[in-house]
């Protein structure tokens, strides 16, 4: 049995004909007879019976019919419950993102967010290969990810938002040789120690791409993935990183220079399910990660080196 069978047995005993109940209902009576026989082929009892030229409700279709009223009334307060909870300004949104992307996005978002009425925020940093960003959908409202220019598309099962293509430096320390000149090339910096990411994660794909355009290998000196250790290292002369233009934080002892001759850009992309969209706190916060996206760009691009 199914809400709309039980629904139609209520009509039923209030109106006392198929015929009525299917005006009531707006559908055909062969439709209602249709129903209530699948009904009944649930149940081991009559639900109906013949009363001369009127359908009747037996003893147990009365009782089954005072349970639809029941079950009508609770599904009522379901969807109720329902709507609120999608319509709720002040819901809680939990939002995940690789680090670099936390340290731009997340004081933004709740500086932007904060006091009543507001998206109650649920903050998460999640730094995973670029593969697993999608299956992170299931325990996030939004996720924070990032893939480069020419790797392949976020699957179909989540909706991506992007927020920025933001390009890929050269990190070297102030007193560098190399600090000099206002763009660098593959060549410039193939026999340069480097310090780049674990396997697997997107700006690997970029410095493949730069050994391959200089025609030899890099030496990879360091592996490490969190970009503020990173500059740490490039300033005690560790050798050479790829950074972020915009969201990383600027480092004294650094400069960062564009780099020519390779795609060297990332996309910022909020991924999420497309059911997650239906609630209107979590597209408050999207509404505000498009806003904090181009605050990000508009304050970091000022006093950026000019784009490769």
């Amino acid at each position: 049995m199914d809400e709309r069978q039980l629904r139609i047995l209520r009509e039923l005993g209030e109106l006392g004909s198929v015929t009525a109940v299917a005006e009531a209902l707006l559908v055909t009576p062969s439709a209602i007879s249709q129903q209530l026989r699948l009904l009944q082929r649930s149940l081991p009892v009559p639900l109906t019976e013949r009363d001369g030229r009127r359908l009747v409700l037996t003893d147990a279709g009365q009782a089954l019919a005072g349970a639809a009223v029941e079950v009508e009334t609770a599904l009522a307060r379901a969807r109720h419950a329902v709507e609120e909870f999608v319509d709720r300004p002040d819901g809680e949104v939990s939002v995940a993102a690789f680090h670099s992307a936390a340290a731009a996005f997340f004081p933004l978002l709740l500086r932007a967010l904060a006091g009543p009425g507001h998206p109650a925020l649920a903050l998460a940093d999640e730094d995973v290969v670029q593969d697993d960003f999608p299956r992170l959908t299931r325990e996030y409202d939004l996720v924070l990810a990032h893939r480069l220019d020419h790797a392949p598309p976020w699957p179909r099962t989540v909706t991506v938002t992007t927020l920025l293509r933001e390009p890929l430096d050269v990190a070297l320390p102030v007193g560098h040789p190399l600090a000099a000149k206002r763009r660098l090339t593959p060549a410039d910096v193939a026999d340069e120690p480097w310090i780049t990411v674990h396997d697997g994660f997107p700006v690997m794909a970029t410095i493949e791409a730069i050994a391959a355009a200089a025609g030899r290998r890099l030496r990879l000196a360091h592996r490490i993935n969190e970009f503020a250790v990173a500059a740490e290292a490039v300033a005690a002369g560790g050798g050479l990183a790829l950074m972020p233009r915009w969201t990383t934080r600027p480092h004294p002892a650094l400069v960062l220079r564009p780099l020519a001759g390779v795609q060297a850009h990332r996309h910022i992309d909020a991924l999420h399910r497309p059911e997650r969209a239906a609630r209107r706190a979590v597209r408050t916060v999207l509404t505000e990660l498009r806003r904090a996206a181009r605050t990000i760009r508009v304050r970091d691009d000022q006093d950026a080196p000019p784009d490769a």
